[in-house]
């Protein structure tokens, strides 16, 4: 990588504020800040999708996908709760059953 910070999500507004409100255009960017124009497309792509919340970097979630992610874990657990309280549900018709 350059020593432009391209990795850092404030480099990466600050080309998409040159694209968009300064009017530069990718290839002129590119040549500039010496980055690919696939890549700065790419971000152009980031950029109009997700708004503020592009460009979240390493082990960072997304709101939307920390949410999902979350939503996941908690059915699992919603299911193996459900799975334990029928097997408790059986045991105890199975006991009732037995004293008769």
């Amino acid at each position: 990588m350059s020593t432009h910070g391209q990795d850092s999500k404030e480099f990466k507004f600050k080309i998409m504020e040159l694209h968009y409100q300064d009017g530069i255009s990718i290839k002129v960017l590119s040549e500039k800040f010496g980055i690919p124009q696939g890549t700065i497309y790419s971000w152009r792509d980031q950029y109009r999708k997700y708004g503020k919340d592009a460009f979240v970097g390493c082990g960072r979630q997304r709101p939307e996908d920390a949410e999902l992610r979350r939503l996941k874990k908690e059915n699992e657990t919603l299911k193996m709760q459900v799975e334990i309280l029928k097997k408790v549900a059986a045991y105890q018709a199975q006991k009732k059953s037995e004293k008769k």
